[in-house]
């Protein structure tokens, strides 16, 4: 433990088994010779702070805090003490009362550097800007260093990111610390580049670019070394936000002679001259342009520029570089959009493009450069384009099967990149049924062939020839789709379970085979699959939703409980993470990536995976759990379950998803759109808004409780019975409305299979279960008693909520043969999962048991 480096003599021959048992994860042994210990020195606070760590990590959490508790009110300010308090009191998730363990321990030892660095960082953990600002200059004042000067900076520049007030911000905390930071630089005691790059975020957050400028280009400036042409980088970021084109276009220009292949230079550079040739700008007759040299104002020269690099990178022996020749494409893209005919100077877009090729085709980069300028090409060149494309492919031979092949992995890349770009343009789309399946026997062949040359390849090595599969996984999906033939899927699924045989570590493989899976309705696989991708991080938010969406609705509810509480753990374990990157920052000096940790940190914390996979989480412990290990009123209250209380930040929800995850060759008319994530998201908000009331509406159900029985109505007012009726209303008409919202997108979306599709029936089934419950317990809170003179007269009630289209939506079979084909019905096990819940809403609530009802 990171305490034990820290135990002095004599205590450090005592400790040092306590310590070992806990590293060693043997937590009864630990407990067991901390009570030894104790025996014979009970004033040894640490070997209790020991024995506690123990009990906590034994389970015994209340023991634990207790014991603990012991210590703390002693106030400690022994170094071990106080180490094994933090860490205690970290693992309960308990950050606040560190900071009151410091504070103790600074007002007794005033002098100590050490405690007074552990209250600002501790302060740093739970977010306490205006503590920490106090305390970093109480620790400058101790021990006068500059990085504690300016701990205290960052702190109110953090005061003002968080305010909620920006004019404060703008008028008191971002000044304050402008006055901190001149107060260092009029007294020369600048040391760091940290120091500068603080000065530098203030000045640009209060909008003073113009002095901004001024430290970037000044003496203060020369401190910028650690990252390369940070200095420049700066500068050029202040000359856009002021607007001052002709230092940018000069700046660019410089930088781009010294560097060619520097692809945000090369924008930058078009930018500003384009501005310039709007602002009809000319340069002065005499003197230099501006500060950074000269300005180029017309299309001739920046066409004689870029030309000019191409010339450079021709006559290099070496490979060339990139940059000049995706720079002339982008120059006719932007030349064409402005209708200025000088883009013929440049060149034919279909000659230049095929340069490109020629020079970068064996490159994998090849094709993401040339995707981006292929609508340079009228329609009636793309077959061309992709003829002369072929020629500069060398193939082998053609054999017996009609196709040649090629002899190395160059001559591999360069096929691929044309394949790719083939489908890209659309060509591949635009073949019948009979040329789709050629080009898959094509595809087929040039994979098979391309293994190869990757024999010697690692398991956790790609195949050369992997991209081949792929394509042909796509082709079988197009025709899947365009057919509705579903034995082409399960062609494709064979070719995706051959290419992982031979590629086990290929994520696009497990991922498309994950949708298909999914699709199909075998949930099964899908588990292994995306434990195989072995997710790290924020990838559990970004991708999470691939897995978690379709465990719970295909009826696989251990696994879905086990794939929320992964990525549950994930989430709760980011605020603590998140503290401990900002403590680092602090110490080594990276002022800039605090916001940014702050920023990463509100991002997961409002996230819509985050939201979602917690409600469905807490639906299927009830579910599946109440009235089996606890009564759904206890398990209600162990969630800590607010119906009057909505937690979910709906207005600032942020949808982290990643949904171009999947490689994509598709032409521009069947890409993902904006459209299209801003429909999915909609969806996803108003599914996640059923979801969320129905749970919070059980829970009212629950704490509503048994309510009295007696016929006294003022009774059943003082015990707030009513009120929680009136809760339960307004939920009710909430979801009502949301169902509403539900039934409009599915009418919207009749192309596309949503959440709704199949669902819609179930939900209001389930709201009107809902309301019959809450009805039947109106009834006994008015002193009614329900028999089965009372029953029957609601079972017309019963009969509304599970309708024939209901029950007939729920019979058939999720596998079927038709005309001797294999025909899947996922949509079935969906349905079924649903109307179980509905049943599971009657069945975990009410005196009366859902049997009854039937019954009836």
């Amino acid at each position: 433990m990171a305490a034990r480096g820290h135990v002095q003599d004599p205590n450090d021959r005592r400790l040092r088994p306590i310590y070992d048992y806990l590293d060693n994860g043997n937590n009864k042994m630990a407990i067991q010779q901390a009570d030894k210990l104790l025996k014979k020195h009970k004033d040894l606070h640490c070997a209790k702070v020991l024995k506690a760590i123990g009990l906590q990590r034994t389970g015994k959490q209340d023991e634990a805090f207790s014991l603990a508790q012991e210590v703390a009110t002693l106030e400690p300010t022994d170094d071990n003490s106080l180490q094994a308090l933090t860490i205690l009191y970290r693992e309960m998730h308990r950050p606040e009362l560190v900071t009151k363990l410091y504070e103790a321990a600074v007002k007794k030892v005033p002098l100590s550097e050490e405690y007074h660095s552990h209250l600002f960082m501790a302060y740093a953990r739970v977010g306490e800007y205006k503590k920490m600002q106090q305390a970093g200059m109480a620790l400058y004042k101790t021990v006068p260093k500059n990085p504690y000067y300016f701990w205290s900076v960052m702190s109110l520049v953090m005061q003002a990111i968080s305010a909620q007030d920006e004019k404060l911000a703008q008028t008191m905390f971002l000044p304050l610390a402008e006055r901190m930071v001149e107060k260092m630089v009029k007294e020369e005691k600048i040391e760091a580049e940290a120091e500068v790059q603080l000065y530098f975020m203030i000045l640009e957050r209060l909008g003073k670019c113009v002095e901004a400028l001024d430290v970037v280009r000044g003496p203060l400036g020369e401190k910028l070394t650690s990252e390369l042409r940070s200095r420049e980088n700066k500068c050029m970021m202040m000359y856009q936000r002021l607007q001052l084109w002709p230092e940018c276009n000069a700046l660019s220009y410089k930088l781009l002679l010294k560097n060619p292949d520097d692809w945000q230079f090369y924008l930058s550079y078009f930018d500003s001259l384009f501005h310039l040739m709007d602002k009809s700008w000319s340069p002065p007759n005499e003197g230099k342009h501006c500060v950074e040299g000269p300005v180029q104002t017309t299309v001739a020269e920046a066409v004689k520029f870029v030309v000019d690099r191409m010339e450079e990178e021709d006559k290099k022996e070496s490979r060339p570089l990139r940059g000049p020749y995706m720079a002339c494409l982008e120059l006719i893209h932007r030349l064409r959009q402005r209708g200025c005919p000088d883009e013929q100077e440049l060149g034919d877009p279909l000659e230049l493009m095929l340069q490109f090729f020629g020079k970068f085709g064996d490159k994998p980069c090849c094709i993401t450069d040339l995707k981006i300028y292929l609508h340079l090409l009228p329609p009636e060149q793309h077959t061309q384009f992709k003829n002369r494309l072929g020629e500069l492919v060398p193939l082998g031979e053609v054999g017996e099967d009609g196709f040649g092949f090629p002899g190395d992995t160059k001559a591999l890349q360069r096929h691929l990149c044309v394949c790719q770009l083939s489908r890209v343009l659309g060509l591949q789309h635009a073949l019948d049924t009979e040329g789709k399946l050629c080009l898959i026997t094509e595809l087929k062949a040039h994979y098979h062939y391309g293994l190869q040359f990757g024999k010697s390849c690692l398991k956790t090595e790609l195949q050369f020839s992997d991209t081949y599969c792929l394509m042909v996984a796509h082709v079988y999906i197009d025709l899947w789709t365009e057919t509705g033939d579903e034995n082409m899927l399960w062609q494709c699924l064979g070719v995706l379970e051959e290419g992982l045989s031979f590629s086990p570590s290929n994520a696009q493989f497990k991922l498309l085979l994950l949708l298909l899976f999914c699709r199909l309705g075998a949930f099964q696989p899908v588990v292994d699959l995306y434990s195989s991708l072995d997710a790290k991080h924020v990838q559990h938010d970004t991708i999470g939703y691939l897995l978690t969406r379709y465990a719970g609705s295909l009826g696989q509810f251990a696994a879905a409980s086990q794939s929320y509480n992964f990525s549950l753990r994930f989430f709760h374990s980011n605020q603590k993470d998140t503290s401990e990157y900002i403590i680092q920052a602090y110490k080594y000096g990276a002022f800039e990536k605090i916001p940014e940790f702050i920023a990463f940190r509100t991002r997961l914390n409002q996230s819509l995976h985050f939201a979602q996979v917690r409600t469905e989480r807490m639906l299927l412990d009830l579910y599946t759990e109440a009235d089996i290990t606890s009564s759904l009123e206890e398990s209600v209250k162990a969630m800590g379950l607010c119906p009057e209380e909505d937690d979910i930040p709906w207005d600032n929800m942020r949808d982290n998803r990643d949904l171009t995850v999947l490689f994509s060759w598709d032409p521009k008319d069947r890409e993902l759109t904006e459209e299209h994530r801003r429909l999915s998201l909609q969806e996803e908000l108003v599914w996640l808004k059923v979801r969320s009331l129905t749970l919070r509406l059980l829970a009212s159900l629950a704490l509503l409780g048994h309510a009295p029985s007696s016929r006294n109505s003022d009774k059943a007012n003082e015990n707030g019975v009513s009120a929680k009726s009136s809760t339960l209303q307004t939920l009710l008409s909430q979801l009502d409305l949301t169902l509403q919202t539900a039934a409009q997108i599915t009418e919207k979306q009749t192309q596309v299979h949503t959440r709704f599709t199949n669902n819609c029936v179930i939900c209001h089934c389930q709201a009107s279960a809902l309301r019959l419950s809450l009805t039947l317990q109106e009834l006994e809170t008015t002193g009614l008693v329900i028999t089965g003179v009372i029953v029957p007269s609601y079972s017309p009630m019963l009969i509304c909520s599970l309708p024939p289209e209901l029950l007939s939506r729920c019979k058939g079979e999720v596998l079927e043969m038709k005309d001797s084909r294999l025909m899947t019905q996922p949509s079935l096990l969906e349905t079924l999962v649903f109307f179980v819940e509905v049943t599971t809403v009657c069945v975990i609530h009410g005196d009366v048991s859902w049997s009854d009802y039937v019954c009836v």
